[in-house]
């Protein structure tokens, strides 16, 4: 019933997502959402975010912001990182996925979504057909919106969670062989 919202994949951060094995596997662009998936609520890029985006670039990866904020926050926080962004992108509408690839030249089968909110990020990736990693949120500040659809995200969670847990680690394509994959060391970063 839920699965339509279920991310491919669970992670505990940004930072402990191994980039290089994701540029391996054929992705080349990669949508970022910012607040709680890259730093708390309202800051600015701190120096890892700043560290990961040098990386993601070296590595070879087009980069884009998609964020439902004002472009006053948005513009902070790109301006230490110099990737496309898009802001007030009403998410979980797919325009705006789509014009993040176009920004990027990339393909659904080439870009990857990192975001920490089912009902917004990972729902408007999934209906775009863009894989999706789902982070844990980095802090409990949040608007009290936010809040609110946490409280139906936790059972969402629940549910992908025993999800999992039967799908195993053996079939590619599972969240548990996804997790082992794209899990990396984070005292990287």
């Amino acid at each position: 019933m839920f699965q339509k919202f279920y991310p491919d994949v669970y992670m505990d951060s940004t930072y402990e997502i191994d980039f290089e094995q994701l540029y391996q596997d054929g992705y080349r662009g990669i949508i970022f959402d910012i607040d709680n998936t890259l730093v708390t609520h309202g800051a600015p890029a701190d120096t890892r975010a700043i560290a990961l985006f040098a990386e993601l670039k070296r590595i070879g990866f087009q980069c884009c912001l998609l964020s439902n904020n004002k472009e006053p926050r948005v513009k902070m926080f790109n301006d230490s990182v110099h990737v496309n962004y898009i802001y007030d992108a009403h998410k979980p509408s797919v325009q705006n996925y789509k014009k993040a690839m176009e920004l990027m030249g990339t393909d659904k089968n080439s870009t990857v979504f990192i975001g920490d909110q089912i009902f917004t990020d990972i729902w408007g990736a999934k209906r775009t057909g863009i894989r999706t990693i789902m982070v844990r949120k980095i802090h409990w500040k949040e608007e009290i919106q936010i809040v609110l659809k946490r409280r139906l995200e936790a059972f969402v969670l629940m549910e992908y969670r025993r999800y999992a847990r039967r799908q195993g680690t053996g079939k590619p394509d599972t969240p548990g062989y996804l997790r082992e994959r794209y899990q990396k060391d984070v005292r990287s970063f």
